[in-house]
């Protein structure tokens, strides 16, 4: 879980994308707000969703495969629903 949060958060400050890291370990309000705004086709058949999970706002964009995915499709910004800069090769919008 470590590691996959260290690529997400690594990506997102070499590419200058502005986020809010939420610990779940430490903050229960944070581990409940999570647990609540997976949705239901994306939570674990068993267990609790677990980090990291990516959110734009309240919208659940998907978990650390799915972010993978984008970047290995140069897909990232369309996946976070932001507009790629001029010039980027990580994706346009979709």
């Amino acid at each position: 879980i470590k590691k996959q949060q260290q690529d997400v958060l690594g990506f997102l400050e070499a590419n200058k994308i502005e986020f809010e890291e939420k610990d779940i370990a430490a903050n229960e309000e944070n581990r409940k707000w999570m647990r609540e705004n997976v949705p239901e086709d994306s939570r674990p058949a068993s267990g609790n969703p677990l980090p990291p999970r990516l959110f734009n706002d309240s919208r659940y964009l998907g978990d650390y495969e799915a972010f993978f995915e984008a970047r290995e499709n140069n897909a990232v910004y369309a996946f976070l629903g932001l507009t790629a800069p001029p010039g980027s090769k990580v994706g346009e919008p979709l």
